[in-house]
């Protein structure tokens, strides 16, 4: 008889799968977003770091943002982001969006990271 999962296991597992699929040399964009904030970290999955990370609870743009969760808000955290990564060194990165989909904020995040200099 198959093993039967709710839909958030369900969603996990087949995110977790196409990373595996995708395995590379680069660093990882990872983003994650909830109803009040955005959340991105560049990651190396080889040494098992987190390189660089930024979200909209930073010090240095929570007092100027109106909320977190606008597709401004996005924009400046992937600038930050990028910002932040080509300090450690990184230029090159893979973006995972997780189970979200490239749209909205997600996409704003990844648009202003690119024009900030990340290459993926």
């Amino acid at each position: 008889m198959p093993q039967q999962f709710d839909s958030t296991t369900r969603r996990k597992l087949r995110v977790r799968a196409s990373m595996r699929k995708i395995r590379s040399d680069r660093p990882r964009l990872s983003v994650h977003r909830t109803s009040q904030h955005i959340y991105a970290q560049v990651i190396d999955d080889a040494g098992q770091k987190t390189l660089a990370a930024a979200s909209t609870l930073d010090t240095s743009l929570k007092g100027e943002l109106k909320s977190g969760a606008n597709i401004d808000a996005a924009k400046r955290v992937g600038a930050l982001v990028a910002e932040r990564a080509k300090a450690a060194g990184v230029t090159q990165v893979r973006f995972d969006r997780g189970a979200y989909i490239f749209h909205g904020r997600v996409k704003a995040l990844a648009e202003a990271a690119r024009e900030a200099g990340l290459d993926f």
